[in-house]
């Protein structure tokens, strides 16, 4: 059993604001709220979303039911919240209606838990994203050796937290097969406007293989043949479904600077290769620099979550070619980093860059010194 950052959920949780915590299927958001539960103090209702009895009661947005509902408990936590028609509405008249009962709420579809507790929450609610491992819980684990010489399976694999636990590769392909055929597209593959689900599949190995490029929607368009609007729905719906994240170009109005396009990353590496079923070793590989860069955004993106990081995040590319990975800008400074898997030489600093951001910080994140980086 790993130990998640938020499992003390008591440090984030507080009277007059519901807590939602958002995550991809299969990433832990049940088995945090469980174990928080047992050893909390407070006298608690676990109850799910998939519970018919349950959508009938917080649906029914009837004050008297929902009240009777709550009564006598001082925590209330619903698993899959997602689930249940108008929960936001269920949840405000929960924090109206008794203001001193806590409120935890999970869920795997932000695309439709978000929509339902936007506005009737608005001020009144705390949310966070639980990811797959990070690299910081993995340290309470296995010290900084130990982590570096599991770089090549994590890279390969993922941090999906059964998926860590299993034992051998075999099993470790067959998860994650699972996972993208049953869980994670499922979110995806129910809304109710996906009506080619086999151009969004195709979509998401275009995005495979594409980690590390800027992506360009209307060549994505005429490769799965869809237009352009649908590809850009398609890609808003698996980002809030948690299976990609996306990254803009960063310019201040330097006329060579392309911001015109994104690049995708995948939440998960493991699940990255399961979508085009490539699981082969490192020194089988050609993607092996693609798959460093999508870890390391995303372990690092774990750990501003972490940090309640409030700036934001970029790569940068000039139309000659002049380019940096990742950019982190908060309060107008500049941090800039270069991703290389090698070790061997010294990545110079675009010349550019240097010369319209003088002031910004510039550093080479490589296997050797990439945990000072995310942890």
């Amino acid at each position: 059993m790993f130990d998640r950052y938020y499992d003390n959920l008591s440090k984030i949780l507080a009277k007059n604001k519901v807590l939602i915590v958002y995550g991809a299927r299969q990433v832990g958001k049940t088995t945090l709220l469980e174990r928080y539960l047992r050893t909390s103090q407070y006298r608690y209702k676990l109850d799910s979303g998939d519970n018919v009895r349950t959508q009938e009661v917080l649906g029914s947005r009837d004050f008297d039911s929902i009240r009777d509902y709550i009564s006598g408990y001082d925590l209330i936590a619903i698993d899959e919240a997602q689930e249940i028609p108008h929960i936001g509405a269920a949840l405000k008249i929960v924090n109206d209606q008794s203001p001193q009962t806590l409120v935890i709420a999970t869920g795997s579809s932000s695309f439709e838990l978000a929509q339902q507790v936007g506005e009737p929450l608005t001020g009144r609610k705390r949310s966070v994203v639980l990811y797959p491992m990070s690299q910081i819980e993995l340290l309470k684990h296995y010290n900084r050796h130990e982590l570096k010489e599991r770089l090549a399976e994590l890279l390969i694999f993922g941090s999906y937290p059964e998926v860590l636990t299993s034992t051998s590769k075999r099993e470790k392909a067959r998860l994650l097969k699972d996972l993208v055929d049953s869980y994670l597209l499922k979110d995806v593959l129910a809304h109710e406007r996906v009506k080619s689900p086999k151009a969004l599949l195709k979509l998401l190995k275009l995005l495979a293989f594409q980690v590390g490029n800027e992506v360009s929607l209307s060549e994505l368009a005429g490769n799965i043949g869809v237009d352009v609007k649908t590809v850009g729905r398609f890609l808003d719906l698996l980002e809030k479904s948690f299976v990609i994240r996306p990254l803009h170009g960063f310019s201040r109005n330097l006329r060579k600077e392309v911001v015109s396009k994104n690049k995708y990353y995948f939440l998960d590496t493991g699940i990255r290769n399961a979508v085009i079923s490539q699981f082969n070793p490192l020194e089988d590989r050609n993607d092996t620099g693609a798959l460093f860069e999508n870890f390391l955004l995303m372990e690092r993106i774990k750990k501003l979550a972490f940090e309640d990081f409030y700036g934001n995040i970029y790569f940068w590319r000039t139309y000659d070619g002049q380019e940096i990975d990742y950019i982190e800008e908060v309060d107008g400074s500049l941090s800039a980093h270069e991703f290389k898997w090698s070790t061997a030489k010294r990545v110079k600093i675009p010349k550019d860059w240097q010369n319209h951001y003088p002031d910004a910080h510039f550093t080479q994140v490589n296997r050797n010194n990439y945990l000072d980086f995310v942890s």
